[in-house]
């Protein structure tokens, strides 16, 4: 008996450090005023499969299988196409709608360290705001998680609009503009002589290889350099571009944001600007944070491109964060006082616990039946402060004796007084 490769229990001081990560998650997402929200896992096969959803680098990897109703569903393997549904199918939500989920997603591909086939995604979006105001409060919202988390990051950021145009210009047909983004976005993992050698497999003609080689062979690729080397200062990916430049500067976020002229996120949907987050030191390698605008999934879910629905999201990738931060310490999560039962008083034992539980304190019991000398030394080697101990005398008295570890005294009194005493005693 296994589990599924690529799956993973987790539990203990894994869980517990996971649960840290996921609260600072939370707050930060809580403190910007996203709204909570939990898509379904399930889904119609047609809206994973659709072209407006994820491409077909990401179907390959899908989940999908057929009901005993005969239906064709599959697993989301993002939250990103689950939310537009969501808005779609809800046209009364009230814009701007910021929204947050934390949920499992699945994808059947290579399992590798930081990637995994069942994982939990964490995805912040923003719809109903055109403008680069939305793009910097994700950055911003970025920042804050990963000051938290204490891991310093720098974060690459493109506009797939101005990369197009740029495509256009060095004779990239329409029809593979797509193909060639995703090809260019593999030059920090794969290198230019082999992105060099994809994009000649693709039939790309040997000019405009032969301008992407000289590109890359640029030490200083610079969005001025791009737009004056191809007329596109008037271009409108150069306006977005320098829109969110000059918020990013007014914002002080230009020191750990880098233009990246070649990035354009794996996924097809996006249609401006899009973001990946990368470790600063250099000592994990993948991204821990991504994300982008999508202007155009949900109208056309809705059936209409007319109708205008911006926009943009940021989704960071719990299993990349889990592996910087694996060998930190961090305390076991332990009761502030463990309750005891000596000879047959467990009756009692279960009822002080729960008195103490009710006054907001976080109590613990000791299995029935187990020696006092083990019973204190466990809770000594966990940093437990308080164990109550209740015996037969104590029963018959109508006392609890609280023993402090820390200070080494022992108190014979009502539990009441107890309470009262640990509360004193840990402020």
């Amino acid at each position: 008996m296994q589990n599924v490769k690529g799956t993973y229990d987790y539990f203990g001081r894994e869980q517990a450090l996971r649960k840290k990560v996921r609260t600072v998650l939370q707050e930060v997402f809580d403190w910007y005023d996203y709204e909570s929200m939990e898509s379904t896992v399930l889904q119609e096969l047609d809206l994973l499969t659709s072209k407006y959803a994820g491409g077909d680098e990401i179907l390959k990897e899908m989940y999908r299988f057929t009901d005993q109703g005969g239906r064709r569903l599959g697993l989301r393997y993002d939250l990103t196409i689950p939310f537009a549904k969501v808005m779609a199918l809800n046209p009364g939500i009230k814009l701007p709608y910021r929204r947050y989920e934390i949920g499992k997603v699945f994808r059947d591909g290579p399992v590798k360290r930081g990637r995994l086939r069942e994982f939990l995604q964490c995805d912040v979006d923003v719809v109903g705001i055109a403008g680069p105001e939305a793009e910097a409060e994700l950055l911003l919202i970025a920042v804050e998680v990963f000051k938290r988390l204490e891991i310093p990051v720098i974060m690459r950021w493109n506009n797939r609009r101005l990369l197009g145009e740029i495509l256009d210009a060095v004779g990239v047909q329409a029809e593979d503009s797509l193909s060639v983004m995703l090809t260019l976005d593999k030059l920090e993992k794969i290198g230019k002589d082999d992105v060099l050698d994809e994009l000649k497999g693709k039939g790309i003609p040997g000019a405009t290889l032969r301008e992407f080689a000289e590109l890359m062979a640029m030490e200083e690729l610079s969005f001025d350099v791009l737009v004056d080397r191809y007329g596109l200062a008037e271009s409108q990916g150069a306006a977005e571009v320098r829109s969110l430049q000059t918020l990013m500067d007014k914002l002080r976020l230009s020191d750990i944001c880098r233009f990246d002229p070649f990035l354009s996120r794996g996924l097809s949907f996006y249609t401006g600007t899009v973001y990946e987050i990368f470790d600063a030191s250099g000592s994990y390698t993948s991204s821990i944070g991504s994300g982008g605008r999508y202007d155009a999934i949900i109208g056309k879910l809705i059936g209409s491109e007319d109708i205008a629905y911006p926009a943009v999201g940021l989704s960071f990738g719990m299993e990349s964060i889990m592996e910087m931060i694996r060998d930190r310490p961090i305390p076991a999560p332990a009761p502030k006082v463990v309750v005891i039962a000596i000879g047959n008083t467990i009756d009692e034992a279960l009822l002080a616990a729960t008195v103490l539980r009710s006054n907001g304190m976080k109590t613990g019991m000791e299995p029935a039946g187990r020696k006092l000398k083990k019973a204190l030394a466990s809770l000594e080697s966990r940093a437990i402060r308080y164990a109550l101990l209740i015996g037969e005398e104590e029963v018959q008295s109508g006392t609890v004796r609280l023993k402090d570890m820390e200070g080494r005294q022992e108190y014979e009194v009502t539990l009441d007084e107890a309470l009262f005493l640990i509360e004193k005693n840990d402020k």
